[in-house]
């Protein structure tokens, strides 16, 4: 095929296939025909087979799954999973080098870009208009160390890019200037082109499918390996087509509908598939509405949510300034493969399918603990009241809360803080502040309370944290920035703050207030997360909207309000203001749009992104192995390497296990291992004061990733965690069964290490959903845990716990620990050897007390002959060194 510079392109032939008897591409769903063209591309007769490519290209709706491979174009990185990838990285080649081989040869194998994103945190709030240079110091300040490691990296490793601090988040920055959506691959005189694709240290990964570019998030584990060369090994998915019909109402956006799919899909049930959506409604929906839905998929539950590249994808490449050229041979390449969507192209087959009339979506928010319990916004004010007094609702076990006020005085002025007042209003995360439409909308909103005198409540913490530097542009061409800062909406930082539990403290009054008052107040925000614990540890109901209506409950301050009802405030006339009264209209919207966003602002801010002048102070060596420092708080070397052998050893039976902790259903990653903040007077707090630092330096559990001592420490210590077998207790608290004394989970993981004690888990349904934390295996690992026994895994979760060598394992036939009468004080014996097999039924016997045993049934979610390998081996990148040293 001719390129747009005249030059001949060449692509990995689909078609070919279809010529062959091979399939019908017309059928298979857009995302499976991704994976055919990297398996047909990357075929080799080794990491890809003629099994392989065959498994793809006969995919049918109902088939038998098998296991295939994948091998992505790249992977992408943030800074708080990405720091301890680069860290077990630099681990490795001094594990290369005790093996007796070259640490040069330990290198990302594949494009990596990591964006520093994760680390600003909401210090200096959005009332203050140096908010965004303040937050930047201090970040910086608090980060030295790892960013000299980041610059360690980005010096000495090779295909290894970073963005600096103060740039944008991850997934927005991807959508916005790293993806290509077509790669292109200098081979002799020609250029070979090939669909985008990748995987993530972050769940939210999956925003880039709205692109079309297929990827998604997995542990930071299994992204190591794929930076050392390996496919990703998955079972063949299941495909959901969700049709989308219709057009959203006036004043819907895009963030309603959103939420409307992610409950849809929740129900559904479409944990571990793929999403793809299809039908007349796509032509309706922006580009940055379908990276909205993508950027999503983890709530829903999917391993992405997919969108085909058409017409709206080139339109979009073109506003955001790419390269004209490249985007016609995006056009003709992927046009060629059949992987190009118009309005005439035949709807797939999918596994299953399900619709959504666009008409129908109302506005919504969701919450207050989870992001699939969406509430309509004319129901919120009863749904608030129905939540604090439910049984165990907010406030407790089904005791009527008390509507007592706390006196609170700040900053000179006195009010009175009561349950459902909300004290943080966060306008945060890629979700939306990558779409134009709801970010201007929150604008437009601004603007038209400023003019009618309303402000903000005193005690709502205000932050304006957008994910790229463009959103800053287009406010100042449409004249916004001004009214948002009114309202206390200064940009705050260009980072991922408050939906990664970043908000920053609270003012010390209303902390104290909270306390006093054992008060249930609220935050609203326009991310993606809303669990327990992580906005604020003193905020038990957090709950996901539209920028807009982040704006409207900051107004309100409260989330005890009907909107539809309930004035929002009094104008300077002290007459009352609806709502409805300061929406702004669609064609004031439009109107916005199309005059305030260029393709100028894009090349513009993004030519000097990688730039930024305090990171290119930074000085670091030229050095094949990286200098730890011992004495570093935020750096050290991991020990998951330590004694590594060139020869796999063999797996011994888990005998004796004790249980560490006893949970129960959807149990997060932010349970297991926390992102935010954490106290002086627990074990990692003590760790650190141990070593000179003070409270005041601590930073935050998702900024020391890169020191095992702390995340180890760290590892179920989130303070909304509920252990069953600490009962009354609710933090990081276990039973120590030899004594039975309940201490810290960390301290009573210490002494069975010591005395040589196996550990387990016990859980229920959706074990590990949420981020894709790493750490949360990696700490699981370190605290002596051999095996985790649930109902069920979230799907990133299981990998990663399968990529550190621990057993997860699944009960059987509906039972549970509960249903089999194990109350977490009995003893395991699981007999596995080195002959299991991938989803094998294994028995498990627990011993109770009093010498009486419980047999049952477990499933070993090993589920492919690959994740055997791994475990043998005592993890991925155990494998990768081993088969690397051998050459």
């Amino acid at each position: 095929m001719a390129l747009a510079d005249g030059r001949k392109g060449i692509v990995a032939r689909l078609q070919a296939l279809e010529d062959a008897g091979l399939t019908k591409l017309a059928k298979l769903p857009f995302s499976i025909r991704v994976l055919l063209e990297a398996a047909l591309r990357n075929h080799d007769g080794f990491l890809v087979t003629d099994d392989d490519v065959l498994a793809i290209a006969n995919w049918k709706p109902k088939a038998e799954r098998g296991e295939i491979p994948f091998i992505p174009a790249r992977v992408i990185l943030q800074d708080f999973t990405g720091v301890p990838a680069v860290v077990d990285i630099a681990a490795c080649r001094n594990a290369m080098v005790e093996l007796g081989g070259d640490a040069s040869k330990v290198n990302p194998a594949v494009n990596v870009d990591l964006v520093i994103d994760h680390s600003v945190q909401v210090d200096v709030d959005g009332r203050h208009t140096d908010a965004l240079l303040k937050n930047l110091d201090i970040e910086y300040k608090r980060n030295e160390e790892r960013y000299e490691f980041l610059k360690w990296g980005q010096r000495n490793l090779s295909n290894f890019r970073a963005v600096p601090p103060g740039r944008g988040i991850v997934h927005q920055v991807n959508l916005e200037w790293i993806a290509q959506v077509a790669f292109r691959k200098q081979s002799g005189d020609e250029i070979q082109l090939y669909p985008d694709s990748l995987v993530g240290t972050d769940s939210h990964t999956t925003m880039i499918n709205g692109l079309g570019v297929l990827g998604w998030g997995v542990g930071g584990i299994e992204a190591e390996a794929v930076m050392l060369g390996q496919p990703v090994y998955m079972l063949a998915p299941d495909v959901i087509g969700f049709k989308l019909v219709g057009k959203l109402r006036a004043g819907v956006t895009a963030t309603d509908m959103t939420l409307r799919i992610v409950e849809m899909l929740r129900q559904k049930g479409v944990v571990g598939k793929f999403v793809e959506f299809y039908g007349p409604g796509l032509d309706s929906l922006s580009l940055s509405d379908r990276a909205t839905i993508a950027n999503m998929a983890p709530e829903y539950g999917a391993t992405c949510g997919f969108f085909p590249v058409d017409d709206q994808t080139l339109a979009y490449m073109r506003l955001s300034g790419r390269d004209e050229g490249h985007v016609r041979d995006v056009e003709t390449a992927l046009r060629a493969q059949g992987l190009f969507r118009t309005a005439e192209t035949p709807d797939p087959e999918f596994t299953d399918t399900l619709e959504l009339e666009l008409g129908d979506v109302d506005p919504a928010l969701a919450g207050p603990k989870r992001p699939q319990d969406r509430v309509n916004l004319s129901q919120m004010k009863s749904h608030f009241s129905e939540s604090l007094t439910a049984p165990l609702g907010l406030h407790g076990h089904g005791v009527a809360a008390d509507k007592l006020d706390t006196e609170v005085a700040v900053a000179g002025k006195d009010f009175k803080l009561g349950h459902g007042d909300v004290v943080i209003a966060a306008i945060t995360s890629c979700t939306n502040t990558s779409n134009p439409a709801v970010m201007l909308a929150a604008g437009l909103l601004a603007r038209n309370a400023a003019a009618r005198g309303l402000n903000t409540k005193p005690w709502v913490k205000t932050s304006l944290a957008p994910g790229s530097r463009v959103v800053t542009e287009y406010y100042e061409k449409a004249d916004l920035l001004g009214d948002l800062a009114k309202l206390g909406f200064n940009v705050v930082g260009y980072g991922c703050t408050t939906c990664i539990g970043n908000s920053g403290p609270l003012p010390a009054e209303i902390d104290a207030a909270i306390t006093e008052g054992n008060l249930v107040v609220g935050s609203v925000l326009s991310g993606n997360r809303n669990f327990e614990g992580r906005v604020h540890n003193k905020v038990k109901a957090s709950y996901l909207a539209s920028p807009p209506l982040v704006v409207a409950y900051a107004i309100a301050g409260t989330l005890d309000i009907n909107f539809d009802e309930d004035p929002i405030g009094t104008d300077a006339d002290g007459k009352p203001v609806m709502l409805k009264d300061i929406w702004p209209s669609d064609d004031e919207l439009r109107k916005v749009l199309g005059e305030c966003i260029t393709p100028e602002m894009f090349k513009a801010k993004y030519g000097d992104v990688t730039e930024e002048p305090r990171w290119d102070a930074i000085e670091v060596a030229d050095s094949d192995l990286y200098p730890w420092n011992a004495e570093s708080t935020y750096v050290q070397q991991p020990p998951f390497f330590q004694g590594i052998t060139p020869e796999i050893p063999a797996l011994s039976p888990i005998s004796g296990a004790r249980v560490l902790l006893k949970l129960g259903d959807s149990v997060t990653t932010d349970h297991i291992s926390p992102a935010g903040s954490f106290p002086a007077d627990g074990p990692a707090g003590k760790y650190l004061v141990s070593k000179g630092v003070q409270k005041a330096a601590f930073n935050s559990f998702g900024s020391r990733r890169g020191n095992h001592e702390v995340m180890m420490r760290g590892t179920f210590a989130n303070v909304r965690i509920r252990n069953q077998i600490a009962p009354g207790t609710e933090g990081g608290y276990t039973t120590y069964w030899p004594s039975g004394e309940v201490e810290f989970v960390y301290d009573a993981a210490m002494k069975y290490v010591e005395a040589g004690t196996p550990l387990v888990v016990l859980a229920g349904e959706q074990y590990g959903t949420g981020s894709s934390r790493d750490w949360a295996a990696k700490g699981t690992l370190l605290l002596g845990v051999k095996a985790v026994i649930t109902k069920s895994f979230e799907r990133i979760h299981r990998s990663n716990l399968v990529g550190m060598g621990v057993l997860p394992l699944c009960f059987v036939d509906g039972q549970g620990a509960d249903e089999l009468g194990l109350d977490g004080s009995e003893s395991f014996d699981i007999p596995i050897t080195d002959d299991v097999k991938p989803l094998q039924t294994l028995k498990v016997t627990a011993t109770k007390a009093d010498g009486s045993k419980v047999e049952f049934d477990t499933q070993v979610r090993l589920d492919t002959p690959v994740e055997v390998e791994y475990y043998k081996n005592g993890g991925i990148l155990q494998t990768v060194l081993r088969k690397l040293a051998k050459g």
